[in-house]
């Protein structure tokens, strides 16, 4: 009987956690909203703490291991005559700093490239008048498509945003057309410094039935003289100035045995010199996935491939968020000189019931003939969530150089918990 009795009353205790836990979020959420004229306006607060452990075997570099936790908070004003501002700020705080950030001068460790600073993040303003449009002008995050060529780098604790201006037209009309067309003047970077840019920037994005995206872009990066020095580093800023024209195509399809979908990718791009780029070359990429998804797995093949010409005569994208492709030790953020080629496969697992998903990916890399390896790499993620506002996060990824190839043997390990309102 007392047993049983202990049973009832941990359950009840455990309901009765759970159920103060959902009126505290409640009881926070309702706090942080508020209204004008019966439009919403909103206090956005963010904080993630992180612990990344970089262990790298040759060179000189010793193990990195960062404590870190973010804050961000951003007011939003409620909508009026159109109009809606936003303003965030956001800070880092390194609680363990034996790492190279790029801006500590630690330069004896490995690197974690998040550096200590506190920084405006976005100051924008909006106007929604114009039907199906929205006109943003100011310092904003800006995602398009996967993030592959203008992201916001966001799994660095401090993310990149751009000062620009940016229209989007989302024609109800024309069933599935989306058009983002904008500036770019300046990059607020992940490593809280700015770099100098004219940019124009055009995506556009057509909605092909339930079978997924077929998405036309340009982007046209200027790089400018910003930060005069020696010759050399200046001309290697100015050398990521590009011009990148593509087409791509990506979903799934409708349901097959009410179970099955396919999964597909297929997008190839041409780049060129541009701007104050002063070495000319001309570069291709391409991207192809296929996979297949069944009771909450996913199992997927890819083949992504920059090409490369030598220095400064590579397919890049400077404005990427990078991590997310090419294996998450982050040895190909930019490209090599004899391009690369990513042959590699992810299994992804969800458990809806438990807000938890896994995921596997096997990367095996060369230059873009083949003929050269570079080396194979293992990443592994599990993320947890808990409702909508709070998530725990494990991570690791592990890459092994082949024999000759320059990159060392690099290992990361990633702890982290967020919470976001």
């Amino acid at each position: 009987m007392t047993h049983y009795t202990s049973k009832v009353t941990f359950l009840s205790l455990s309901l009765l956690s759970s159920a103060a836990v959902a009126d505290v979020t409640q009881e926070i959420e309702d706090a942080l909203n508020f209204y004008h004229y019966g439009n919403k306006g909103a206090i956005k607060a963010d904080i993630n703490y992180r612990w990344e452990n970089v262990d790298q075997d040759k060179g000189t570099a010793k193990t990195a291991n960062a404590n870190t936790a973010r804050f961000r908070l951003g007011a939003q004003s409620p909508k009026f005559y159109g109009f809606q501002g936003y303003a965030e700020f956001e800070g880092l705080w390194a609680m363990q700093e034996d790492y190279n950030s790029t801006r500590n001068k630690n330069t004896t460790y490995s690197t974690i490239a998040d550096p200590e600073k506190t920084e405006l993040n976005q100051l924008w303003i909006s106007y929604s008048g114009i039907p199906d449009t929205i006109i943003k002008g100011g310092r904003q995050r800006i995602k398009l498509d996967d993030d592959r060529y203008i992201g916001n780098v966001g799994w660095r604790q401090l993310e990149t945003t751009y000062d620009a201006i940016l229209l989007t037209h989302a024609n109800q009309q024309i069933f599935g057309l989306t058009i983002n067309a904008g500036y770019i003047g300046n990059v607020q970077t992940f490593t809280s410094t700015t770099e100098n840019i004219e940019a124009p920037i055009l995506n556009i994005n057509y909605k092909v039935g339930d079978y997924g995206n077929l998405v036309a872009y340009g982007y046209w990066l200027d790089y400018q003289d910003v930060n005069p020095g020696p010759a050399a580093g200046r001309n290697l800023f100015l050398e990521k100035s590009n011009q990148t024209y593509g087409i791509r195509f990506n979903g799934s399809s409708p349901k097959l045995f009410d179970t099955i979908n396919l999964l597909y990718t297929a997008e190839w791009a041409d780049q060129k010199d541009y701007g104050h780029g002063t070495t000319k070359y001309e570069a291709d990429r391409f991207n192809f996935m296929g996979g297949v998804k069944a009771f909450n797995v996913s199992v997927m093949g890819a083949w992504e491939q920059l090409n490369g010409y030598g220095v400064n005569k590579t397919f890049d994208t400077p404005l990427g968020t990078n991590h997310a492709f090419q294996g998450w030790a982050d040895l190909f953020l930019t490209t090599p000189a004899n391009g690369i080629r990513d042959l590699f496969g992810t299994v992804m697992v969800e458990f809806p019931r438990y807000q938890t998903t896994v995921t596997g990916v096997y990367h095996d890399f060369s230059d873009d003939t083949g003929q050269m390896a570079y080396g194979k790499e293992w990443d592994f993620q599990v993320v947890k969530k808990f409702g909508k506002h709070y998530s725990v996060l494990a991570k690791y990824a592990n890459f092994n150089a082949d024999t000759g190839f320059a990159a060392t043997d690099t290992q990361k390990i990633w702890f982290q918990a967020n919470v976001s309102f």
